[in-house]
């Protein structure tokens, strides 16, 4: 896609977003009689999320209809790894990967801190991004060889930068955000000795349960920097290039350079990344 195509495909997104979130919200208004399924290690989904993504894949596939798409709903339970899903990336030229509600216990519970997240992969290769809090407003985006920006309200088409600074601080300055995986107790206590070391090292430690969202702040420099094991690649795509073009680096916990289909990642900004980075290995 050249710049043109993709400066389209995000004004198709942005409506999108809008869309999805007024339907999330009318849905959060009704709470008490939504019915919840389990997915294993992986919490929950509801009907909000199978309708949400039902909107975002018939949209998109309506517009593009030769991509394909990896929503996480859909594909519970059809893929055993995140190779599987890699396979897809390299069969398909165009890939979208989706979480239609990322942070359904947060919905579910009244909190506004939930996010749409919609990633494309090109070849493999992350090419755009974005990511919306639909009862704020607020909307993140990023596409190839362009900086990220940043809308105050969805319904407003006028971007606005996102804020950028070289984050100066040190370690003990710095305020983390961080998650921890729904899965085997193991590698639950690994993650606790990482969050209680670094406690010591810091202000503070958040935990607000939308990785997406809180990989956005990060760029935006709320917080100064990211770090979980164990997301799916609907969680951090689109978050992906949403940081990287805000100036942000991305890795993984063996600071190799970030893909969505890894188990590990973590992000920050120079010169705190490379203090942060060697405290999470």
């Amino acid at each position: 896609m050249n710049k043109k195509e993709l400066k389209q495909l995000c004004e198709l997104s942005l409506k999108i977003h809008l869309k999805t979130g007024i339907l999330l919200k009318k849905y959060q208004k009704k709470l008490s009689s939504l019915q919840t399924q389990s997915k294993k290690a992986q919490g929950v989904f509801t009907e909000a999320d199978l309708k949400a993504e039902e909107l975002i894949r018939n949209k998109i596939l309506k517009y593009y209809p030769s991509h394909h798409f990896l929503g996480e709903e859909s594909s519970y339970g059809k893929y055993k790894s995140k190779k599987d899903m890699k396979k897809l990336s390299e069969k398909y030229e165009y890939l979208w990967i989706v979480d239609p509600l990322d942070g359904t216990n947060n919905f579910l519970n009244g909190s506004d801190y939930y996010a749409i997240s919609m990633g494309l992969l090109h070849k493999g290769e992350v090419i755009f991004g974005m990511v919306s809090r639909p009862n704020t407003g607020e909307c993140f985006y990023a596409y190839t060889d362009y900086k990220t920006k940043y809308i105050q309200n969805l319904s407003d088409p006028r971007p606005r930068n996102i804020f950028i600074n070289n984050n100066k601080k040190k370690l003990k300055e710095s305020i983390l955000v961080t998650g921890f995986a729904a899965e085997k107790e193991s590698v639950r206590n690994i993650e606790f000795s990482r969050f209680k070391k670094l406690m010591g090292k810091t202000r503070g430690i958040r935990r607000f349960g939308s990785a997406a969202l809180d990989l956005c702040y990060v760029a935006s420099g709320l917080w100064d920097g990211f770090w979980e094991y164990g997301l799916a690649p609907w969680d951090t795509t689109a978050a992906q290039i949403i940081c990287e073009n805000a100036g942000a680096i991305v890795v993984n916990y063996k600071d190799q350079e970030f893909s969505p289909f890894n188990d590990t990642i973590k992000v920050a900004r120079s010169p705190l990344a490379k203090e942060f980075f060697s405290q999470v290995k």
